[in-house]
């Protein structure tokens, strides 16, 4: 497997200073550089982009929201709280009728609204039950925090199959499983089990590692760095890193990609999105 600190550099840059994040295995250092106009504009600026109901999604149901203390669901849907999120919010918990002050809803049919971003944080064998509720609903992309699939054995990948298959029925995008989760500080989006936000900036991060997102993070805002765009990959089951690069790269709000990869699965679509487009002889 390729194990590597990736820094993605859309076109000539200055090196504005470098980022130190403690990991269980040491230090990792990820250096931040600044990116000129010059490759945006040879990119189609940002229109209607098939990615927009992950990044910049009008509602968003918490599957799994809760006020038990310090429970991932419990987090997620506070930092959606707090953040100030800009659209719809609705909160998914069959068993209590409120979480958090919020009137919650025991599927994702009772809510009765179009919902464009789901994100779950439920146990794992209820997932593909729930991802086949959103394609009915229309749901077009899902955050999978919830762990225990293709990293947990054979039951686990099972489930994994299962929860992909349902999602390509209904072309519904996943991120995840076994994810940090999503943020996008300047719609107030933060869904994440990160005990704490972002602050807006210009710099995108992606990682596969989890542990790395919340040390970046940590280092973030002490340091008063803001983010664009902070995306946990998981397992990468479907949504790959070419396909965030190519939303990445052509986002008005972002200037700078910073990038942590353990793997990549489809090499020609990451490479595809890393290359350069030829600006237009007319």
């Amino acid at each position: 497997m390729m194990r590597s600190h990736v820094m993605f550099e859309t076109e000539r840059m200055a090196d504005i200073g470098g980022l130190q994040a403690m990991l269980p295995g040491g230090i990792a250092l990820v250096r931040c550089y600044h990116t000129e106009p010059t490759f945006k504009q040879n990119r189609k600026i940002m229109g209607k982009h098939y990615l927009n109901p992950l990044f910049a999604p009008k509602s968003v149901a918490v599957f799994g929201a809760s006020d038990r203390p310090d429970s991932v669901g419990q987090i997620v849907f506070q930092n959606m709280l707090e953040s100030g999120f800009k659209g719809a919010l609705y909160p998914v918990n069959a068993k209590n009728p409120q979480v958090q002050g919020k009137r919650a809803y025991a599927c994702i049919a009772d809510i009765g609204e179009p919902v464009e971003l789901a994100v779950i944080a439920t146990p794992p064998q209820t997932v593909p039950g729930i991802i086949e509720e959103c394609g009915i609903h229309g749901v077009k992309a899902a955050v999978i925090i919830t762990a225990g699939f293709g990293e947990a054995g054979a039951a686990g990948a099972a489930l994994e199959k299962e929860l992909l298959e349902a999602a390509r029925r209904y072309n519904i995008r996943l991120i995840g499983p076994n994810c940090l989760g999503i943020m996008r500080p300047s719609i107030g989006l933060n869904a994440t089990f990160n005990k704490g936000g972002a602050n807006t900036g210009n710099i995108a991060f992606v990682s596969q590692s989890g542990a790395l997102c919340t040390a970046i993070l940590d280092w973030a805002q002490s340091n008063d760095v803001g983010f664009s765009s902070v995306v946990s990959m998981g397992s990468s089951t479907d949504v790959d890193f070419g396909e965030i690069l190519d939303y990445l790269i052509s986002d008005a709000n972002t200037h700078s990609i910073l990038m942590y990869i353990e793997g990549i699965r489809n090499a020609r679509s990451f490479m595809s999105a890393c290359v350069p487009p030829r600006a237009s002889s007319r």
